[in-house]
């Protein structure tokens, strides 16, 4: 994959909304646990970065998915990974089964406001028992009349808390695991919904994140997104953008951290020499920029493949794990050379040991990951569908 003039265009507009309207606030937005999306949505939409790939009749750019990728690497400039992971959240994961299967009329009412800024999305798939497990979710849509009436929860939900909306997968069938399955669109204001908490965490801290209820809530039958029992399948499509845009979206962090332990070590005096001057440290530095490379080049064929109409799922589980345990790696060893400082709440160094700790378990587990390669290397045996 190669970025053009026009590319460098797009990350150099979206480098400057950063800097201007996020990075400034985000220390405040960390502290209070939450950011407000419909303000940063609407100005990211103004800018048309919501829907770069997104077809153009709803207000995207119609442009190839290379241009997600780009906006993910640049959207790690973010000075945290709370706010990333909100804007993916709306670009690459509860809206691209809708922009690809929804009906004109499902994409004019949920994907037009959501490109233009104007709606919060989230996508409703984890639940208590259900997590990287999606076939085992209980969540249920029974039809009545012209209606289905949903009853079950949803869990870990990012951007829950603000969403006018939820890409929701239930099971509307009594069939297979892998055939019994649909995604709903859900309006969030409809009785029977209850917000039933604020999940804390360890890190991604202005990142929203909720369990939410559904009490027989109804929606209409048309809000389904595709046919009936292929909400699986339309799914499993949507993580595979997904994981692409979590390996994307890690690469700049890791630089930055790189670079700031490298000005760090360069700095630091101990026994009579800088931190910077110790063969070891050096070269565990130059090791770690070496693999954030490799990983930069696994994501970017994985998603010329993927602009060619190939199946990704084995090269984007790749770099889905490779990006999880990457950024384990280097933000530990970073934090390591930061000795005390690095233990601090205000050490940029220790926010990407917090929040990264996430792109392990989100997504899809590094298990799962592992399981998905063996699977498509010949290793395990694939589950009848």
């Amino acid at each position: 994959m190669h970025y053009t003039h026009e590319h460098r265009q797009m990350q150099q507009t979206l480098r400057r909304y950063i800097d201007e309207h996020i990075n400034p606030r985000v220390d405040e937005w960390e502290a209070a646990e939450i950011a407000p999306l419909h303000e940063i949505f609407k100005g990211l939409g103004a800018l048309g970065l919501l829907g770069l790939n997104k077809p153009e009749a709803y207000g995207g750019a119609g442009l190839d998915y290379s241009w997600a990728m780009a906006m993910a690497e640049t959207l790690g400039h973010v000075s945290c990974g709370g706010i990333p992971m909100a804007i993916g959240v709306q670009t690459d994961m509860c809206t691209p089964a809708l922009a690809r299967f929804g009906s004109d009329e499902l994409r004019r009412e949920f994907l037009a406001p959501a490109i233009a800024g104007e709606q919060v999305g989230c996508i409703g798939v984890s639940e208590p028992v259900a997590g990287s497990d999606v076939a085992g979710i209980r969540s249920v849509a029974r039809k009545d009349g012209g209606d289905y009436v949903i009853s079950g929860q949803k869990m870990w939900i990012t951007n829950s808390l603000q969403a006018d909306w939820m890409c929701m997968l239930v099971n509307t069938g009594d069939g297979p695991a892998h055939r019994n399955k649909s995604l709903v669109m859900v309006p969030m204001d409809r009785p029977g919904i209850e917000k039933a908490g604020k999940i804390r965490k360890i890190g991604m801290h202005s990142s929203d994140t909720g369990l939410i209820h559904f009490d027989e809530v109804r929606v209409p039958q048309r809000y389904r997104i595709g046919e009936e029992g292929q909400g699986f399948v339309y799914q499993m499509q949507q993580f595979q953008e997904e994981r692409l845009w979590c390996a994307a979206s890690a690469l700049v962090p890791m630089e930055d951290c790189i670079a700031q332990t490298i000005g760090w070590a360069q700095e630091r005096r101990l026994f009579g020499a800088t931190l910077a001057d110790q063969q070891w440290v050096q070269f565990k530095l130059a090791e770690l920029q070496t693999e954030v490379e490799a990983l930069r080049a696994l994501t970017y064929r994985a998603c010329d493949l993927y602009l060619a109409g190939q199946d990704v799922l084995q090269l984007a589980s790749m770099a889905k794990l490779k990006a999880g345990r990457l950024t384990r790696e280097v933000a530990d060893t970073c934090l390591q050379f930061w000795g005390g400082m690095g233990f601090t709440l205000e050490n940029r160094v220790s926010r990407l040991y917090r929040d990264g700790r996430l792109a392990s378990i989100g997504g899809g587990a590094d298990e799962v990951m592992l399981g998905i390669l063996a699977k498509t290397m010949g290793i395990a045996k694939r589950p009848p569908r």
